[in-house]
């Protein structure tokens, strides 16, 4: 997505913008249907009189403005919930974007690392949809993120980083052991537990986050995912929102460990460093 050599920033950010709110109606589909196991094949119909949408229905918050928030047909109101994730896809769109091209780790020409960390984006926004409503992480999208986090690897180590291919099997060799070190301690709670205290796509989940970020970046965002996790658990407490026995999908708290140090990680990592001197 080359919008920034284009386009002035204001219009970059425009369309980036716009961009995202249609990528947030799509996601939005994607996480339910994935979720509940159906295909992606067919058309979007209302969930009440089941009546086929027709394209000025799905117009990104702009139908759901004119219609009010209900159905053309039959009048029952569509969930808030679909503007809301079209909106925040949209301004994470933007924000991501704005996050990959000003890292100090990322060159600014390096337009395919910044798609692939707005397909980062994508795919983490639908995880967080669906483990927040049906508290399942779909395994396509696990999948998904796995292929992107390779791309990733392969491109700063072959593009950026200069290196042959003997030390791209030895790289990927490593990463691959890193997942496999931060996925570890959820997988002992997943087993500890017999799936009631972690769910196994959490312990996937982690895997994935060792392989992209590393070693001591991974750790840290669970760290982080761990830490917001108890955070809001106990407001949840403390607000008598929720109990002891509450169920609360963990995933989100992961996910945004993972978005934190994508990129974040050399200044999070320097932080650490200075705290326990190494």
């Amino acid at each position: 997505m080359f919008i920034e050599p284009i386009f002035p920033i204001p219009y970059s950010i425009f369309l980036l913008f716009v961009v995202g709110l249609f990528f947030g109606s799509f996601l939005n589909v994607l996480a339910d249907r994935l979720s509940m196991g159906k295909t992606m094949g067919g058309r979007s119909m209302c969930d009440s009189c089941m009546h086929v949408l027709s394209w000025n229905d799905l117009i990104p918050i702009v139908s759901f403005l004119i219609l009010r928030g209900k159905c053309r047909y039959c009048k029952a109101p569509f969930s808030i919930q679909y503007p809301l994730v079209e909106l925040f896809t949209g301004v994470i769109f933007v924000i991501t974007w704005y996050f990959s091209l000003h890292s100090i780790l990322i060159p600014p020409d390096s337009y395919l690392l910044h798609s692939i960390h707005l397909g980062f984006a994508a795919v983490l926004i639908v995880m967080l949809l669906a483990d927040f409503r049906y508290q399942i992480i779909p395994d396509e999208m696990q999948i998904a993120l796995l292929i992107l986090g390779v791309s990733k690897i392969l491109y700063t180590s072959i593009v950026i980083g200069g290196v042959g291919l003997s030390v791209v099997s030895q790289t990927m060799g490593m990463h691959a052991l890193y997942g496999l070190s931060v996925m570890a301690p959820l997988l002992l709670v997943f087993l500890i537990t017999k799936g009631r205290g972690m769910g196994f796509g959490d312990v996937k989940l982690a895997f994935v986050m060792g392989l992209i970020l590393g070693l001591l970046p991974g750790f840290l965002a669970l760290y982080i995912g761990f830490v917001i996790g108890g955070i809001v658990g106990g407001i949840l407490l403390l607000t008598k929102k929720g109990k002891r026995k509450t169920k609360i999908a963990f995933g989100p708290f992961l996910i945004l460990g993972l978005y934190t140090m994508i990129f974040f990680e050399n200044e999070i990592v320097l932080f650490v460093s200075k705290i326990y001197g190494f």
